[in-house]
């Protein structure tokens, strides 16, 4: 009886098992929502394109620290940059709340096989390509980390600003080599290979990441990729000196020297290049979504595709990230699959990426801690129209002694800045229903005092959300901890 009973047990469990979703959730590196589903005018992305038809396309999505490392510790804790403490790249979220269970670890510890390809939390691109990067050992039962000829054999006949500069610097390449000769093309054959083993196992459902690399510096696609996006038609953002005139300092702080290099030639080189990486990594997730479908899994997977954080391409003068305007703090966010009712619809209240830790391990029926600062977007993937909180918040640190902190708030119309306490050190006021591109700062116009006035009070709000129950930024430590999955 005791083994009748036990082998009963499981069989639930296995039904329990393989009625549950499973997951997979993409993350590109440094993409804007330059895509064609939403509304880019050249960038080709037929198949994040397929995606959106599928699914549910987040309008207003941003992160909430437009920097890798900060983005991506947020992201897969479910908690704000102040209460996982990691304000940083080259940090993991262990060294600050080591016992915090991560998203795809809950996903473990509820019977989920959890697997990775490629970056999920932070890498040194492209030196760490082809390693494990700054990642948590916990969060996974399988790595996956191949390296390409854009890391191995490429390196010498890249482009840069600065020569030998790749990762942070303005850096480019249109490759004579195949597409699965490239770092991402090997990630999607592996998750086809990791798939296939999933779809052998239907009594466990899947958690499964995949981190593609591009469209981060270098921007190293095959050249096909370039054809479709002649250089004469490059958008060569104009009119941003005089745009600058109303942004306060600290505004314009991501600004980098090696910028000042760019000619109109280069500018356009780069964003060809920023583009074709653009179309290169929406072909490898055209491969995902193929697999999905060849191997019957397509009808019970939760698809996630997001990025990191946005990226200026000129824009105010600026570029790449680290900036808390609408292009460096938007990212695009499509959630498809299991719980969309109405494929295609677009979801315009505003949300952020620590939105999907609570959505997943809700819509998934796996607990999750209770210390999760986002919301559950189950019910917007229900009912787009549905408006959630109505805001989201990203924040940034400017270096100085001691550094200032910037915080901006997005309502459905409204981008309100701040820099330093209670906006000391600055202020920004968009309107975006006539100034999407934020071009006119209204921070000083009396006819929106009642306005600022009502953000002040819900930004001071929003930031008082964003720290832990104690109210401490927890403190990093650089002790080596022995990584342990259930107590860690």
């Amino acid at each position: 009886m005791a083994i009748a009973g036990l082998v009963a047990a499981q069989a639930m469990r296995a039904d329990a098992a393989d009625s549950r979703p499973n997951v997979l959730f993409i993350v590109s590196d440094d993409l804007n929502n330059s895509l064609g589903c939403y509304g880019h005018p050249i960038v080709k992305s037929p198949n994040i394109d397929r995606l959106a038809a599928r699914g549910v396309r987040f309008d207003r999505a941003y992160c909430q620290y437009p920097l890798c490392g900060p983005s991506r510790n947020s992201m897969l804790t479910g908690l704000y940059p102040n209460s996982t403490g990691i304000h940083a790249n080259s940090l993991i979220f262990r060294q600050t709340i080591p016992r915090h269970h991560s998203l795809s670890q809950a996903f473990r510890l509820d019977g989920y096989f959890a697997g990775r390809i490629g970056k999920l939390y932070h890498y040194n691109v492209p030196k760490s390509v082809g390693t494990n990067g700054h990642d948590d050992p916990g969060s996974w039962e399988l790595e996956l980390n191949p390296a390409g000829c854009d890391r191995l054999e490429e390196e010498p006949q890249i482009f840069s600003l600065r020569k030998n500069s790749f990762g942070g610097t303005l850096s480019w390449l249109a490759s004579s080599r195949p597409d699965e000769d490239h770092t991402d093309a090997m990630l999607a054959d592996d998750a086809h290979w990791v798939l296939q083993r999933c779809a052998k196992r239907r009594d466990r459902p899947f958690f499964l990441a995949v981190g593609f690399y591009r469209p981060h510096t270098p921007y190293v696609a095959p050249k096909k990729y370039f054809e479709p996006y002649p250089l004469d038609q490059m958008p060569v953002v104009q009119g941003w000196e005089e745009d600058q005139k109303d942004i306060p300092k600290l505004g314009l702080g991501s600004h980098k020297k090696d910028h000042e290099l760019l000619t109109d030639d280069l500018r356009r080189q780069a964003i060809q290049a920023y583009y074709a990486s653009i179309s290169f990594m929406d072909a490898q997730v055209g491969r995902l979504l193929d697999s999905l479908d060849e191997l019957g899994l397509a009808d019970n997977t939760i698809v996630v595709f997001t990025s990191d954080h946005g990226y200026h391409m000129g824009e105010h003068g600026l570029w790449q990230k680290m900036s808390l305007f609408e292009e460096s703090a938007r990212v695009p966010l499509i959630i498809a699959g299991p719980g969309v009712a109405q494929p295609g619809s677009v979801a315009k209240s505003p949300v952020g990426l620590i939105d999907l830790y609570p959505t997943l391990t809700k819509a998934c029926d796996v607990p999750s801690p209770e210390n999760l600062q986002g919301q559950d977007l189950q019910p917007m993937l229900a009912d787009p129209s549905a408006k959630g909180r109505g805001w989201t918040i990203s924040q940034v640190k400017r270096g100085g002694k001691p550094p200032v902190f910037g915080y901006t708030i997005r309502t459905p119309d409204w981008r309100y800045t701040q820099w330093g306490d209670k906006g000391a050190n600055g202020e920004e006021l968009y309107d975006h229903r006539s100034d999407p591109q934020e071009l006119t700062n209204l921070a000083n116009v009396s006819a929106h005092a009642a306005t600022i006035a009502d953000l002040k009070q819900k930004i001071e709000q929003a930031i008082g959300q964003t720290f832990p129950e104690s109210g401490e930024i927890p403190s990093v430590r650089n002790a080596v901890w022995a990584p342990n999955l259930t107590d860690p």
